[in-house]
């Protein structure tokens, strides 16, 4: 009887921890209900003390803390952080390792497995699939982020915060998915990933690394539609909330160089400009970072344009991490930096996998554990390395914990980020999930829990094949079994219904569509010509 009191009174205390006004929980995954049956009240006792320290600090500063998130593209574990690998792959990154030696380093950062989803996935704390976000697109998409959809931004807006974004967004051309219309005060991005900055051009051409973009590499005789080629793409533009956006400049690779530069100045121009505001502030920072064309030195052992960039990005992370200390907020300010998938291992001369099998786009491990750094000084301990499990998703949840917007987040649909604040609060081994569904676009490709690991795609019906994977004695995902895993057969199949029987009660939202570019003040005649292919596109057939 005492036993069956305590656990309800532990599901009672956190299910209202977990609640709004109203009464109504967040909604996660069956999996996380299982695992609260079992750890309620041990986690709901937890948070009472994570509660007195958050307000310990809030009293110390007189503020919640700010928040910094900083993700790059696609980079194999391994390739920063690490003083040792940086020897193996033949250039450095002193900023980033002495992050991990002031902070704290996570071994299973798990991310979607490209860099559209990773980023809808840390802006809704929800898988990308529910959101109709699991495609990478390219110019012009006419899709984008839903407006419904609650960002972060959103939730700590409502939290009293002041919020940017600057960089790399990749949720789309639709009005609604602009970074400025999805919760943040101000915001510098690109609707797009940084391949046609970088190659859709002649010098992207000249290198092989376009082909037929340019007029001189075209049709000569028999040419006939002159609009086909999306010459009317918008490579960046900038806004504040409520207002309509302008592009900054013309997409060419010297803009793009340009623009990077602004980006990392504007970041740093913002933390100046409100470190010392009586609202704290969250930076979403995620540089587009790659350059991969000629006319830059390269200084590395590694001697390629991907070394470089990466040498450049570590500088640029560094000096945000400098700016926090050179105004006295770094022990009221969390910083997190990472990957948002594995490598593009297609870019030949650049990108190649490290440590795990696999790479962008890929259920492998390669394709979703990232090199992911935290620190916030005086509260994160020096030196410390997480071996729990820890998704993109789970930032979602805990940000919002941090900054008080608990209650802000929506109770309406399935929320797959937890709250990892105990993480940062308490180290190794507090993590609050361990299981992780992947999704490679819109299919259900792999399922791991613990560190076991079963793949659902490619099998053979009626039978498993060799399918399972022990995680840590095959870490490379070299050989895979079926009689060693027969027993756990049953368990796999019996999350994979749980998990479908949630959707199924809360379906995915359909991708969002429509014309892309509206909204922006300053369209050149050629992104009008494209926009209006589009809208041709989307009348067919009604």
């Amino acid at each position: 009887m005492v036993k069956n009191l305590n656990y309800l009174f532990a599901l009672v205390f956190t299910f209202a921890f977990y609640s709004n006004s109203s009464g109504q929980n967040i909604i996660h995954d069956a999996e996380q209900d299982i695992l609260l049956e079992q750890y309620g009240m041990q986690w709901a006792e937890q948070d009472e003390e994570i509660d007195e320290k958050l307000a310990a600090l809030e009293k110390k500063f007189g503020k919640k803390p700010n928040i910094v998130h900083i993700m790059w593209d696609d980079n194999s574990f391994g390739e920063v952080g690490i003083k040792e690998l940086n020897y193996i792959r033949g250039f450095k990154t002193p900023r980033l390792n002495k992050m991990a030696e002031d902070g704290m380093t996570f071994t299973r950062m798990y991310t979607e497995p490209s860099c559209t989803p990773t980023r809808a996935g840390c802006l809704t704390g929800r898988l990308a699939v529910r959101s109709g976000m699991h495609t990478v697109a390219f110019p012009p998409e006419g899709s984008g982020l839903p407006a419904e959809e609650v960002t972060i931004a959103e939730v700590l807006s409502e939290a009293g915060y002041n919020t940017a974004f600057i960089a790399k967004a990749h949720q789309g051309d639709i009005e609604e998915s602009y970074m400025h219309n999805q919760g943040f005060d101000e915001a510098q991005f690109s609707m797009y990933n940084q391949f046609p900055s970088i190659f859709w051009h002649e010098q992207g051409q000249n290198a092989n690394m376009t082909i037929g973009y340019c007029e001189d590499m075209q049709e000569k005789d028999y040419l006939v539609d002159q609009t086909w080629r999306p010459y009317g793409w918008i490579m960046d533009v900038e806004a504040k909330k409520g207002e309509k956006a302008r592009e900054t400049l013309p997409p060419t690779l010297d803009n793009y160089r340009e623009i990077n530069k602004i980006h990392q100045e504007k970041a740093v121009d913002f933390i100046k400009r409100k470190a010392h505001d009586d609202k704290p502030f969250y930076l979403a920072y995620w540089p587009n970072v790659y350059d991969l064309l000629p006319g830059q030195d390269r200084t590395t052992s590694n001697s390629s344009y991907f070394a470089q960039n990466i040498e450049q990005l570590d500088r640029n992370i560094g000096e945000i991490l400098d700016e926090l200390k050179a105004q006295g907020i770094s022990e009221n300010t969390l910083v997190i930096a990472m990957a948002d998938n594995g490598p593009m291992t297609e870019v030949v001369g650049a990108m190649y996998q490290v440590v795990f099998n696999g790479g962008k786009g890929d259920y492998r491990e390669g394709g979703i554990r990232v090199a992911a750094f935290a620190q916030w000084d005086g509260v994160i301990e020096p030196g410390t390395i997480i071996g729990d499990i820890f998704a993109c998703h789970d930032l979602y949840t805990t940000f919002a914990r941090l900054g008080g917007g608990t209650k802000y987040i929506p109770r309406d649909r399935i929320i797959d980020g937890i709250d990892q604040t105990a993480v940062f609060l308490y180290g190794d081994g507090q993590s609050r999930r361990d299981y992780y569904h992947v999704y490679t676009g819109p299919y259900h490709a792999a399922t791991i829990k613990q560190q076991y690991k079963r793949v659902w795609i490619g099998g053979r019906p009626g039978l498993v094949k060799n399918d399972f994977y022990d995680l840590y004695q095959d870490p490379r995902e070299m050989r895979g079994m079926m009689a060693q895993f027969l027993w756990a057969w049953g368990p796999f199949d019996m999350m994979k219904k749980r998990h479908d029987a949630m959707i199924e009660k809360y379906p995915h939202t359909p991708t969002r569509h429509g014309i892309p570019f509206e909204g922006i003040e300053n369209l050149r005649p050629e992104t009008i010509q494209y926009q209006e292919t589009v809208k041709k596109t989307m009348e067919i057939g009604k």
